[in-house]
């Protein structure tokens, strides 16, 4: 039985996980800003995500810390928004790390959130761990780039000699949650906007939310797997291909297809950013295959299948 803290554990994916390590039988504490009564073998404890307060206790003596804390990047970049994105996902490492530099004795491992859009745009090269990173004019994606590359940072500066840190390079997770992504692709397919997206060649980085919670567990035991990982499934594929998988999962007879303008429009009025859909995400897992990973999980359409 191992002792895990899950900070912003209280989301699509912190939820996932907090099931995934009760069914192994694990003590989890979630670190939250909306504590709610406890659960067999979950408790949740306040924190600001900012400072450090009684939370950072629950650290000391733990096996892992899974950080997943971050404001949602499914929104328009205001100013503001921009603000709050950064310092969500800076702020909480940072203060992490001063944490775990306190206990007497530091958890083993420390995973903390990133995510794949950190890879250059791209319609042909595979993106694993040791490929180019950075932003292009025509993915627009220079503020994400420049979020995860102050994100990892934060990460490596945390002086935690004693706990191998793991920067969790995470691609779309598709569960049927419903802040999860699955529910809105059918949702439009149903609606008759199934469609390919721009130009439908822009690659999709996916991962079903069991390999996900699979792959944390796969990390935690490995102690040679430490620096970035891709959390991604390891067949990506178009994304004219994913909404005609999409398509035939609920039988809808036709897809409109959505111009670039039309995303443009259809982003301001959704308070989001085309860049989350016209970017081409072509990462690879080649940490986790190299690990010996068996993914339940490899393709779009298995994945898709499971969830409805």
């Amino acid at each position: 039985m191992k002792r895990i803290v899950l900070a912003g554990g209280s989301g699509f994916l912190g939820t996932a996980l907090s099931a995934h390590f009760r069914k192994l039988e694990h003590g989890v504490t979630v670190l939250t800003r909306s504590p709610k009564p406890e659960e067999p073998k979950v408790r949740e404890v306040y924190w600001d995500a900012c400072t450090l307060g009684e939370w950072a206790h629950e650290l000391d003596g733990a096996d892992v810390v899974v950080n997943l804390t971050g404001k949602s990047v499914d929104c328009r970049y205001t100013a503001r928004n921009r603000k709050e994105i950064v310092e969500s996902r800076v702020n909480s490492t940072r203060i992490i790390g001063k944490a775990i530099a306190k206990c007497k004795v530091p958890p083993r491992v420390w995973l903390n959130s990133s995510s794949s859009t950190i890879y250059k745009h791209s319609f042909d090269k595979p993106m694993d761990e040791s490929s180019e990173t950075g932003a292009t004019r025509e993915a627009k994606d220079a503020f994400s780039i420049e979020v995860i590359e102050q994100w990892e940072r934060a990460l490596d500066e945390a002086q935690t000699p004693h706990t191998r840190k793991v920067a969790l390079r995470t691609s779309m997770v598709l569960g049927n949650a419903k802040n999860s992504v699955v529910p809105v692709l059918l949702r439009l397919a149903r609606l008759g906007l199934g469609g390919k997206m721009g130009s439908g060649r822009q690659f999709v980085s996916w991962i079903h939310e069991e390999d996900f919670c699979r792959a944390v567990e796969c990390i935690i035991a490995n102690e040679n797997l430490s620096g970035p990982v891709n959390m991604t499934a390891p067949n990506p594929l178009p994304n004219r291909d994913m909404m005609h998988i999409v398509r035939e999962a609920c039988a809808a007879p036709f897809g409109l297809p959505a111009t670039e303008w039309m995303l443009e429009i259809g982003a301001f009025f959704l308070r989001t950013e085309t860049e989350l859909i016209i970017k081409s995400r072509k990462a690879v897992p080649r940490k986790l295959v190299e690990s010996g990973f068996q993914f339940q999980f490899a393709n779009f359409a298995d994945a898709v299948k499971n969830l409805i």
